[in-house]
């Protein structure tokens, strides 16, 4: 793998974290709204906890292990909007997409246009033939932004995680390489994401 890649979408940029967005990420990802949401960011959010979490994503793209980026503002790029991930496995040619917005920034369609991107450079650059994604059921949200993106739900795993004191029910959601590169074929401009 080269160098962790910058990718910019219409509103957004893509880009590497660095050290000096550990305090925003600690204050954006650590609000129990956004955590709660995901099955691995702690609450609170461990104070330093953002520093080493970023220094590992250098090392593990270059294992071709998983892509983490900042989600940022095009107009201000340091401004620390949510982040994205693609952990891949080689063996099976699959990856899979996580992502959280900070809580002010929801309903702004910033997920939807950040997984579009990030699952165009899965195919494309990465040349995956899976991308999936999973959600707690009830994030509606989160469901929402793998459907515009062509996904399938598969499956619903049932209290198959156990998060803040509670079981929690998974949806599974994919969409392969051929899937698509058949919906961007059938249209003539690409799809708004944040819609």
């Amino acid at each position: 793998m080269t160098a962790l890649p910058r990718i910019e979408t219409e509103r957004l940029v893509l880009r590497p974290f660095e050290i000096h967005d550990a305090p925003s990420v600690e204050k954006l990802a650590g609000t129990r709204e956004v955590a709660e949401t995901t099955l691995a960011i702690p609450h609170p959010y461990p104070a330093g906890g953002a520093a080493p979490w970023i220094e590992m994503h250098a090392g593990a793209w270059q294992r071709g292990e998983r892509l983490t980026l900042a989600i940022c503002d095009r107009v201000g790029p340091e401004q620390l909007l949510g982040a994205i991930s693609l952990v891949i496995e080689r063996e099976h040619s699959r990856g899979e997409i996580g992502y959280w917005i900070a809580r002010e920034k929801w309903g702004r369609g910033y997920a939807s246009e950040a997984a579009h991107a990030v699952t165009g450079y899965a195919f494309a650059d990465v040349e995956l033939h899976r991308v999936q994604g999973r959600c707690f059921t009830r994030n509606p949200a989160s469901a929402r932004v793998m459907q515009k993106l062509g996904m399938r739900l598969e499956g619903v795993h049932r209290q198959a995680h156990f998060r803040f004191g509670r079981f929690e029910d998974s949806a599974m959601y994919a969409i392969l390489a051929a899937e698509w590169n058949a919906l961007r074929a059938t249209t003539s401009r690409p799809a708004d994401p944040s819609r």
